[in-house]
């Protein structure tokens, strides 16, 4: 078994999370499938593991891949599709939104990793430095990786990342008051 996690709750909570504070672009459901796909990207990085690619190598898992750079990068290319593919005097604006809100949904990965109790930190300086960091306070369990994810330990790690990001997913899911129409 490789000493990594499953996707947790809580990057996908951030993500919801984010649908919901933005600015309704499309469904809200298509941004918040979208925007949890971002958030979980910096862990494309397990696939290395079957490529003998070793956990502390710099593209490793928690390595390049969850630092603050790439996470620039992702919000970059993000703004870049989005102002090819806009149309309208506020095209760069939606651009620039796209790109800021994209980037702090991937940074967001690598520092809540850098909160978990367990593995060997987090390459958030990346390309500058692949020290591994940990954040001084680290609430959030290391979670079994695979189908173990579905033990007792796994599911005890469930409930209390649901009970820590309960506010990112109370806000996300809290129903909307409906627009109230203006009188002429």
């Amino acid at each position: 078994m490789y000493p990594s996690r499953v996707a947790s709750i809580g990057h996908v909570a951030v993500g919801i999370a984010a649908a919901r504070a933005t600015r309704p672009v499309g469904s809200i459901l298509g941004r918040a499938v979208a925007l949890s796909a971002f958030s979980l990207l910096p862990d494309v990085d397990v696939v290395g593991f079957a490529a003998g690619v070793p956990y502390r190598a710099p593209w490793g898992h928690r390595g390049a891949t969850h630092s603050l750079a790439m996470a620039i990068l992702v919000g970059v290319l993000c703004g870049v599709a989005v102002r090819i593919g806009a149309r309208g005097s506020d095209a760069s604006r939606r651009a620039w939104s796209a790109a800021a809100v994209v980037a702090l949904v991937v940074a967001s990965h690598g520092l809540l990793d850098a909160m978990t109790d367990g593995g060997r930190g987090v390459a958030l300086l990346w390309p500058f430095t692949v020290h591994r960091y940990f954040l001084p306070w680290r609430p959030i369990p290391v979670a079994p990786i695979g189908i173990a994810f579905f033990s007792g330990p796994g599911m005890r790690v469930a409930a209390v990342e649901l009970l820590e990001f309960a506010p990112f997913l109370l806000y996300a899911l809290w129903p909307r008051r409906p627009a109230q129409r203006r009188s002429h």
